[in-house]
């Protein structure tokens, strides 16, 4: 597939400081790329250089086929976890203002602004200072001054901080909608859930080094390890566990049902079928429940960074 952004071996450091260390990543169009990591570990450096706010030492950044270059700014929006909106101003004159300086004529900034408002039931907010919104209505504002221009990459940073689940619902099905109709997203969030319902691709960067990176049902694939959950109704539960016990490795698992049943996570080894294993549950009783353990975003992201 082809690629929208790809970033080479970029490195920054900040007096003695490595923010990033020879990062690579590549962001195919029409993708959701979830940018991962904790806190300090170096995504906002990377977001800044592509944003080109700040330059690489070393490294480089291809937007579209060309190096980046100053001009390449109106090919990207910008959602930054603190944003910048002018509190005294009114919000539909500093719409227009931000939707000028992205390129756009006043008549078209109008008339895009109209499309917008309309869509997230705004309309009734142009003439309201920018304090006077809440947090999340705000942020609604910052999120059309975003995608205003119809840019290439949108890059998101936590862009559901300070919505309510609703507003956030909203907004994650517009981000969306944007991508089906061609937009290309970089998306970084500490809401695992999100990633889960959005991201195609990952990367995870800790301590200024990128340490995984894949489609995310590829890296799902890499970190199952034949763990099933299981339910199963016998007549003996403590010979039943001995039993299973001694050929497999358990865990108690906890999942609603309305039977009185054993409940495990079971690893099989992997000389073992998930066909055999299930002919040998129902040797042993009624086997209700059998869902394999897929890891979550989440668990993914919680066992690379505590294994590095």
């Amino acid at each position: 597939m082809e690629k929208l952004l790809v970033v080479n071996n970029v490195s920054k450091t900040y007096g003695g400081y490595k923010a990033l260390n020879n990062a690579s990543i590549e962001v195919e169009k029409g993708s959701i790329f979830g940018l991962l990591g904790p806190n300090g570990a170096g995504k906002t450096t990377l977001i800044r250089i592509i944003n080109q706010i700040t330059m690489p030492d070393t490294g480089s950044v291809i937007l579209d086929g060309e190096p980046l270059q100053p001009h390449h700014i109106k090919y990207i929006g910008y959602l930054p976890e603190e944003r910048g909106l002018y509190k005294s101003m009114k919000v539909g004159e500093q719409a227009l203002y931000l939707a000028q300086l992205k390129g756009l004529s006043k008549q078209e900034a109008k008339e895009r602004l109209k499309y917008w408002f309309d869509r997230l039931e705004i309309g009734d907010w142009w003439d309201k200072k920018i304090q006077e919104l809440s947090k999340g209505m705000a942020q609604k504002i910052q999120f059309v001054v975003t995608v205003l221009h119809k840019p290439k990459l949108l890059i998101f940073d936590e862009p559901f901080s300070g919505f309510d689940p609703i507003n956030a619902n909203l907004i994650k099905d517009e981000i969306l909608k944007l991508r089906d109709e061609g937009a290309t997203v970089i998306f970084s969030t500490h809401r695992m859930e999100s990633v889960e319902e959005m991201c195609d691709h990952i990367a995870l960067i800790h301590k200024s080094n990128k340490i995984l990176d894949g489609k995310l049902i590829d890296i799902k694939r890499q970190y199952k390890n034949n763990t099933f959950e299981i339910g199963l109704i016998t007549q003996d539960h403590a010979s039943t566990t001995a039993m299973l016990k001694d050929k497999f490795e358990i865990s108690p698992a906890t999942f609603k049902s309305i039977n009185n049943e054993l409940q495990y996570k079971v690893r099989i080894p992997d000389s073992v079928s998930s066909n055999d294993f299930v002919s040998y549950l129902t040797s042993l009783g009624q086997l209700t429940h059998f869902v394999e353990v897929v890891p979550s975003a989440s668990d993914i992201f919680i066992e690379t960074i505590q294994k590095n």
